[in-house]
């Protein structure tokens, strides 16, 4: 008799919300990494990785528009992970453009792995919502980040292809940190 192990089922997902309407998120998530609107201060979105899901669940309309199953296109991590700076785009694609967005943001990917070598980067979509289309990535550099400015390790390049296959401009995520648990500018340990 041969014996298999199983390996868990991680899950990936992405949770979109605003202070102001009091939907903040208390699941008990160890893992996670939080974010905050570049644009709006009372926006935050969400990414995490659970275990264990069952399949009934990977798909399930309950959980509103916001809550998104992330299924990876693109996935680059040194380890161990030493990012100074985390952040996250989100992009929402025109009726049957998604694969467009996705093609276009995976070649970029890509050449970003190859040139730059972050510590971290991300691409998916979610199982939800195939329209939209997150992107996380992860420097040494705060600075590369900063109030979204043209550098070496930008979509900047991308964003005059990217717009008119897009339903609205993207929205831009910086890392924020549980303040209570890490330090101001440092990754949490619970980041993901």
């Amino acid at each position: 008799m041969i014996k298999t192990r199983i390996r868990p089922l991680w899950i990936r997902g992405l949770r979109l919300y605003g202070l102001s309407a009091g939907d903040v998120p208390d699941d008990g998530l160890h893992v996670h990494s939080r974010f905050q609107s570049v644009e709006d201060p009372a926006r935050f979105a969400e990414y995490f990785v659970h275990e264990n899901v069952s399949a009934a669940d990977l798909g399930s309309p309950g959980r509103g528009r916001d809550h998104h199953t992330l299924t990876v296109v693109r996935e680059f991590r040194r380890v161990p992970l030493e990012a100074s700076a985390l952040a996250l785009t989100v992009f929402t694609a025109r009726a049957g453009r998604a694969a467009a967005v996705v093609a276009a943001l995976a070649h970029f990917a890509e050449r970003a792995v190859s040139a730059y070598q972050p510590a971290y980067l991300l691409l998916a979509h979610s199982l939800q919502a195939p329209q939209t289309v997150v992107l996380i990535t992860g420097v040494h550099e705060r600075a590369a980040f900063q109030a979204m400015k043209p550098s070496a390790f930008s979509i900047d390049v991308l964003l005059p292809e990217l717009r008119p296959l897009l339903l609205e401009p993207p929205e831009w995520y910086a890392y924020c940190p549980e303040t209570e648990e890490v330090p101001v500018g440092a990754i949490s340990q619970y980041a993901v």
